[in-house]
């Protein structure tokens, strides 16, 4: 379980007595977004935010609400086709990034003749590979270490609606995230939602009113920063209105 530690700034050292302890001693420690390791054993912030660590996983990142997103490997993203050329389709992740690259062949099952025909504008549920400085991040719609898509891919009908980046975070934590209001909503109505890192959240209802109900509703709760029992409130006026 992840959990807040401290506060850093920019260029502040993380002393090792702040760092995730595993059950097991061998597991390499994974640096999220907003840590930097130089050799043999520094770890500094490169933004400033808190300090947040999981054990179990022996990860540590700095958890920040930016305007802006900043690729990082492993992050689950939803992307946008902007054009294919050659060997891969160029992406967007946020309206002023520069675009990613998911090549043709990243998808579950895909060769030369069936890989996925994606006109721009497609929404991808995807993972980042990497995001060198350098060059352009790299996607993926597929787990290395498995081959199948682990429900990436195209996502298909439902709409799409901008979230925080704390907002996205915490969607992603499940019920850890506090959301309350898609609890509440869920136990009444049938939607899916998918959630990118980037701040895209992507809404199916199963119909156009119940998508859009859910939708802004997370976007009022994320704009207005409401708390359990208002969402519960929430939840309940939008229910009143499907």
């Amino acid at each position: 379980m992840a959990t807040t530690t401290t506060v850093v700034l920019p260029g502040d050292r993380i002393p090792a007595s702040s760092l995730p302890k595993p059950a097991h001693k061998k597991k390499p420690l994974t640096l999220g977004p907003g840590l930097r390791h130089t050799p043999p054993e520094t770890i500094t912030s490169t933004i400033a935010g808190s300090l947040e660590t999981d054990h179990k996983k022996n990860a540590a990142w700095i958890d920040f609400n930016s305007g802006r997103y900043l690729p990082a490997a492993g992050d689950l993203i939803i992307a946008t086709v902007h054009t294919s050329a050659g060997e891969a389709f160029n992406c967007l992740l946020t309206p002023n990034t520069a675009t990613a690259t998911l090549p043709h062949l990243s998808f579950e099952g895909a060769t030369r003749k069936t890989r996925p025909q994606l006109p721009p504008n497609s929404l991808v549920y995807t993972r980042v590979v990497n995001a060198g400085k350098h060059s352009a991040p790299e996607l993926t719609c597929v787990d290395p270490s498995t081959g199948k898509s682990e429900g990436l891919g195209p996502l298909k009908g439902g709409m799409v609606f901008a979230v925080s980046l704390g907002m996205a975070r915490r969607l992603l934590a499940g019920r850890k995230g506090g959301v309350a209001v898609l609890e509440v909503l869920g136990g009444k109505v049938g939607f899916e939602i998918t959630v990118g890192r980037n701040g895209v959240l992507h809404v199916d209802g199963g119909s156009v009113k119940v998508t859009l109900a859910v939708g802004r509703a997370v976007q009022e709760v994320d704009e207005l920063a409401l708390g359990e029992k208002a969402q519960r409130k929430l939840a309940e006026k939008v229910l009143r209105s499907l």
